[in-house]
């Protein structure tokens, strides 16, 4: 790693130039840094907005999932079928899907290795269980905080090696050149009064993108405030994404952003809905359903039938709740709640809750667990107590008061292409984690954890054996640098024009608005081409933000890239539309001449069956700068390799190399 600095428009940048730059301080990107420094790359540095900031370190679930190779148990497994099931949810390349199988077994050990606390018998035997879109039983879990303890654990190993991490940076570009990552550049938080903004730029050979997901692009959101996601600074540069419609939505709490699966689901809490004030009580899911066991058994469901699923609307399927919680929310303007205290009541035609009542597959769960007795709350302590533990810690006692909850974003499944080294169509840029676009449509519950560390790896090895020596000398990258830097202190100057009020919020708070209500789980043609027309208008007005402090300026510039995203999802959404695109994945296409949702109820909602044919297609969109928009076209996806490989071929090509090329 080396220091210097580059005069721009007579002000002095400072540069650290190094072989790899990792941009986050994710599961995954924590993970490529570790698997660079155990392959040789120690020339490196980990650049974050905050350690600890990111999804990884602040979301899960009741029980968050890790997916994998089945290993143990009488069942039998291998990475084909793993494959199959990932490739079998739709609009994944198949050579993808086998990657995530095969190292999946390599990248769960490595972290049981490090301390990652996974449940094992007394046989040492990694016990599974099925999770959704699972066929078998490979998923796994540590509790609530499954990727809270991924990041504690490997930021020992950052420390242990004693990998540089450049924390409170705030990155505002990607520096590319003739289709080519070649650095950063990021404001040190630290010094915004400096007269350069505490501008510092990043000359490396590699980038490494580990941004997360969109969560800033959504006002309903579960990712946690503090992670926004950055897809926009790589879009901005010709990075091509893909499957951009496809995100998953699920219920979750708002105060405390978390998702409300598992068992908060499978003990049957009560779900009711107030006024704005918290008045005119009401249990809203009664007039819906005929008979009280249905109801409560579609609510034990979606424990694990969390993520809203089209397919599982009609004939009171479980995703009808996810439905008529979004009713009462946005379209009656109510608050709805689950509440743990009691149990489901009568009342509008159905009978008291009775555990008679409850459907095979409820009533057996149950029996199973020891919790056919009490409250919701009292089998939630029998059950599951650290899921009451994880809200107390957050100042929300349930055993005491609702829990409010709405249909949120949860996990983009598309995002940045990738080949199958996790590398961009923009050569040495590496999106791994969620930003990767790689997971498909109908993915297993869990997947994007495995994917994580399966791509951490896939990059740090073409880093090591194809991009360890540098090939971009430093006037080069000031020549490449020049003009991004240029465009960048201009915007800084522009915002530190400090004014009496600002609008950093407001403008943020009209694209997340526009994303929920036209381009997340209820999605209509014609909202969504009202929508990008105001989209794009917005985009047209990002220069006219304004800050009241110089405090202000990373959320302005956050705000720059985050509107940009925000029309890509729009445009993406929109092509796939007018194609003909149908329900799916977990999202519900409206259709006046569509499938009723709730036959003799809810008339006017209709929803447009899904074309199976879109499953073998990618979507691919990418930035136009010609024209100052975005292009989308579909395209094949690939099939699941079916090659043999021989011993002796495949050693001789390791050996030379060969296999990272």
């Amino acid at each position: 790693m080396k220091k210097s600095s580059i005069k721009i428009q007579g002000k002095t940048i400072p540069v650290i130039s190094l072989n790899t730059v990792v941009v986050g301080s994710g599961a995954a990107s924590l993970s490529c840094a570790d698997h660079l420094y155990n392959l040789g790359v120690t020339d490196m540095a980990i650049v974050t907005e905050r350690v600890g900031g990111g999804t990884s370190n602040n979301t899960g679930s009741d029980k968050q999932t890790y997916y994998k190779l089945s290993v143990y148990g009488t069942e039998g497994d291998c990475p084909h079928e793993m494959a199959k099931s990932l490739y079998n949810g739709g609009s994944m390349h198949g050579d993808l899907a086998l990657i995530e199988s095969v190292l999946s077994a390599q990248g769960f050990y490595r972290l049981v290795n490090i301390g990652v606390p996974f449940p094992h018998n007394r046989l040492g035997g990694f016990v599974g269980y099925k999770t959704d879109h699972d066929p078998r039983q490979r998923a796994t879990s540590c509790g609530p905080w499954t990727s809270y303890e991924m990041v504690q654990k490997l930021l020992v190993q950052i420390k242990r090696n004693n990998i540089t991490v450049y924390d409170e940076y705030e990155v505002i570009g990607i520096i590319a050149d003739k289709k080519r990552a070649c650095g950063i550049v990021a404001l040190d938080k630290n010094k915004l009064s400096s007269p350069t903004f505490g501008l510092t730029l990043f000359h490396a050979e590699n980038v490494v993108f580990g941004c997360g997901g969109p969560g800033g692009i959504y006002k309903t959101s579960v990712y946690p405030v503090v992670h926004t996601g950055a897809i926009g600074l790589a879009l901005e540069v010709g990075a091509k994404a893909v499957n951009l419609t496809e995100s998953q939505y699920g219920l979750a709490s708002i105060k405390f952003r978390w998702n409300v699966s598992g068992t908060y689901q499978q003990v049957i809490p009560r779900y009711i809905s107030t006024d704005a004030n918290g008045g005119d009580e009401k249990e809203f899911l009664n007039p819906y359903f005929k008979t009280m066991g249905k109801l409560a058994t579609d609510v034990f469901l979606k424990g694990y039938q969390w993520p809203f699923d089209p397919r599982k609307i009609q004939d009171y399927g479980s995703s009808l709740v996810d439905v008529l919680v979004y009713i009462e929310t946005v379209v009656k303007g109510r608050r709805v709640c689950m509440d743990f205290r009691k149990n489901p009541r009568g009342g509008d035609g159905l009978e008291p809750f009775r555990f008679d009542q409850l459907e095979p597959e409820a009533y057996q769960y149950l029996e199973k667990s020891n919790a056919l007795f009490g409250t919701p709350i009292e089998r939630l302590k029998k059950m599951n107590p650290m899921a009451i533990d994880l809200y107390k810690k957050h100042n929300i006692n349930i055993e005491k008061e609702p829990l409010e909850v709405a249909v949120c974003a949860q996990h983009n499944n598309g995002g940045l292409l990738g080949d199958i080294w996790w590398e961009s169509n923009i050569r040495h840029l590496f999106p791994i984690g969620e930003v990767n676009g790689s997971h498909g449509v109908y993915r297993p519950g869990g997947s994007a954890l495995n994917s994580g560390q399966v791509g951490s790896l896939r990059a740090a090895q073409r880093i090591a054996h194809v991009y360890g020596k540098a090939t971009l000398s430093q006037s080069a990258f000031k020549t490449c640098a020049a003009k991004k830097v240029d465009a960048l202190f201009a915007a800084l100057v522009d915002l530190k024009k400090t004014a009496k009020q600002s609008t950093v919020g407001p403008f943020r708070a009209e694209f997340q608005q526009r994303m929920t209500d036209a381009g997340s789980h209820i999605r209509d043609i014609s909202a969504c081409e009202k929508a990008i027309g105001a989209a794009y208008e917005q985009l047209r007005q990002v220069s006219a933000m304004t800050v009241r402090h110089i405090s202000e300026i990373p959320e302005a510039m956050k705000n720059r890239h985050l509107v940009l995203s925000h029309v890509a999802y729009l445009e993406a959404v929109r092509e796939y539309l007018r194609a003909g695109g149908g329900s799916r994945g977990s999202y519900m296409v409206m259709d006046k001449n569509g499938v009723p949702v709730l036959p003799g109820m809810l008339e006017e909602w209709k929803c447009k069956p899904e074309d199976p044919s879109f499953r073998d297609t990618m979507l691919e969109t990418v930035w136009n700068s010609a024209t100052g928009s975005f292009d989308n076209a579909f395209t094949p996806r690939r099939p699941v390799p079916d090659e043999e490989s021989w011993f002796e071929n495949t050693w001789g090509d390791f050996v030379k190399g060969k296999v990272f090329e």
